[in-house]
C-alpha cells in the first residue's frame, strides 16, 4: 500500500525469551497497520556452545528459517523496533555486531528520522533491563532517530512498570514471558507505529 508504514523487528534470543517478545512486537505492528518484517541478528557463538544447552539448541532450530538482519532491513523501515537480552546491562554482542555494521548507513544520513524503540530480557529481577534500554537508545541517539518509549500511556503499564520499553525477567530462561511482557512489548510496537506514520504523514505534508 503506498504510503504505509514499514516496520522492521530486528532481535537477538538464544533460547527463545525475546524471540517470543519479538513475535508480539510483529503482531502489534502489524495490526496497528504496518507491513512488517522480522528478522534476526546473525548468531555468534560457536556451535559446541549453542549444542551444549539443549533450550539453545532447539531455539536456533525452531527458528532457522527466519531471515537474518541486513543494513537493508534498516533503510527500508520507517520504525525499526529492536530487542535482544540483557549482557551486563548491555545489549547482547549479537545484536551489537549488527550495529556495527550500520556505519555506511549512518555515514550517508540513511537512519536519521526514523522511529526506533526497544525491549529486553534479564535472567534476574534488576538484572539490568533500564540500562540495557537506555544504551541501545543512545545508538538511536547517534543515528538522529526518533525514540518512542511506552511510558505510562497505559494502566497496563502501572504493573508492567517499565516506561522505557518492554522488558521481562525470565529467571534464567525458566518462566517465558507472559501476558504482562507480551502486552508492554504490543504497546511498544503499537505506540511506534502510531508515532511513525505520524511522523511520516508530517514530513509528506
Amino acid at each position: 500500500m503506498d504510503g504505509q508504514v514499514k516496520a522492521a523487528v530486528i532481535y537477538y534470543s538464544a533460547t527463545g525469551i525475546t524471540y517470543q517478545m519479538a513475535q508480539a512486537a510483529v503482531e502489534a505492528a502489524g495490526e496497528a497497520g504496518a507491513e512488517v518484517r522480522l528478522r534476526k541478528v546473525r548468531e555468534l557463538a560457536p556451535d559446541e556452545a549453542i549444542r551444549s544447552n539443549s533450550g539453545w539448541q532447539a531455539h536456533r532450530l525452531e527458528t532457522q528459517d527466519v531471515e537474518e538482519a541486513q543494513p537493508d532491513d534498516l533503510s527500508w523501515a520507517d520504525v525499526v523496533i529492536m530487542g535482544a537480552p540483557t549482557r551486563y546491562g548491555m545489549v547482547a554482542a549479537q545484536l551489537k555486531q549488527f550495529i556495527d555494521t550500520t556505519g555506511p548507513l549512518w555515514a550517508q544520513g540513511a537512519l536519521a528520522n526514523k522511529v526506533y524503540t526497544g525491549f529486553t530480557s534479564t535472567a534476574t529481577a534488576h538484572g539490568g533491563q533500564e540500562a540495557t534500554l537506555l544504551s541501545l537508545y543512545t545508538v538511536f541517539y547517534h543515528w538522529g532517530g526518533i525514540v518512542v518509549t511506552p511510558g505510562y500511556t497505559d494502566p497496563s503499564q502501572f504493573v508492567a512498570g517499565n516506561p522505557y520499553g518492554a522488558s521481562h525477567t525470565s529467571n534464567n530462561g525458566e518462566n517465558p514471558p507472559d501476558h504482562v511482557a507480551l502486552g508492554a512489548t504490543a504497546l511498544t510496537a503499537k505506540r511506534a507505529v502510531q508515532m511513525g506514520m505520524a511522523l511520516k504523514k508530517g514530513l509528506a505534508g
